[in-house]
């Protein structure tokens, strides 16, 4: 049976990574408002997923109000394909009955 990365099985960072593939990058607020996470849980989350190379993290100003905005690198689009394709061949061993 093949092993789920933890990093992207977690679910919050699942539903991040999920989000992230769908878009070219996407801020904070709406991160936040989307997950529904707190501001706290999606720093630290966040945090794991960049240390894992699987998000950039830009930071910049909208005039003088702090922006940061996340994207999926190309490691973390291979890892949660790879995850996908992991739970894939986890579901094919079972049969429905």
């Amino acid at each position: 049976m093949p092993e789920l990365d933890p990093n992207v099985h977690q679910p919050a960072r699942l539903r991040i990574l999920m989000l992230l593939s769908g878009v070219d990058s996407a801020d904070f607020t709406f991160l936040l408002t989307t997950l529904g996470l707190t501001k706290g849980n999606l720093s630290s989350h966040m945090s794991r997923l960049e240390a894992a190379s699987y998000v950039e993290i830009a930071k910049s100003f909208d005039g003088k109000i702090p922006n940061t905005s996340y994207s999926l690198t190309p490691l973390g689009r291979s890892r949660l394909a790879e995850y996908w394709q992991a739970v894939d061949e986890i579901r094919g061993g079972f049969e429905l009955r």
